[in-house]
């Protein structure tokens, strides 16, 4: 009884709490103050408090790590994956780049312009510390636990497929609903190896890749032809 309660009170979290927090900080006027190199740091904490509070949880009341995704992998198709997942996925964030500048889809968030580091040392910070935080306890969350929690509740892999996406892409919230729909179809892309092999290590290093370039170099080039213009 313990243990289905605390697991269900981290999934109430996830699916409802994160975003309603993601909102709440969207929405605060005090953020567009902070240095970015703060913004990261405070992001990455969370992150890591968020992970921390799902390992917890798992070491109470399961499933097994390996049920988790945390399942070996051999290289060649861990290797093709990652680079199959980054390079899609990067091609499209810089296609729908493009269609921003043409004005064929929405323009970011003033949050997500404050986050594009500009200096040599906030991109240091986007790429050492944000981009792995990211990708580590984002895949740990929603395509290691609730992903595997929800299949196990519904006993519907599809359906803990998309629900852990939409919960994924809700947390995006402060990047309005255009980010939200790139963030939940990022996430769905990300489930894939996981859901047909149950490891999260492509995900963990595609997202790496994925969020290094889009923080060092696609956001900041975009955004220095948007001001050229």
């Amino acid at each position: 009884m313990f243990q289905d309660l605390v697991s269900s009170f981290l999934v109430v979290l996830l699916v409802v709490g994160v975003p309603v927090l993601a909102w709440q900080t969207a929405h605060n006027q005090e953020i567009s103050s902070l240095p970015r190199t703060a913004l990261y740091f405070s992001a990455a904490v969370s992150e890591w408090i968020l992970a921390a509070l799902a390992l917890g949880v798992a070491l109470v009341a399961g499933p097994r790590f390996r049920d988790l995704g945390f399942r070996g992998l051999p290289l060649t198709t861990f290797f093709s994956w990652t680079a199959g997942l980054a390079a899609l996925t990067i091609a499209l964030l810089a296609l729908l780049l493009f269609f921003e500048r043409r004005g064929w889809w929405p323009e970011e968030s003033s949050l997500v312009h404050l986050l594009i580091p500009e200096t040599a040392r906030e991109k240091l910070w986007a790429v050492l510390v944000l981009a792995p935080t990211a990708a580590v306890c984002e895949e740990w969350i929603y395509r290691g636990y609730l992903l595997t929690q929800l299949s196990k509740w519904s006993h519907s892999e599809i359906f803990a497929w998309i629900a852990s996406s939409v919960a994924f892409g809700l947390t995006h919230v402060y990047q309005k609903g255009a980010g939200m729909l790139r963030a939940g179809a990022l996430g769905a892309l990300l489930a894939y190896p996981v859901v047909r092999y149950g490891s999260l290590y492509p995900a963990i290093a595609a997202h790496f890749l994925i969020d290094a370039v889009a923080l060092a170099w696609l956001g900041p080039k975009f955004l220095r032809r948007a001001a050229a213009d």
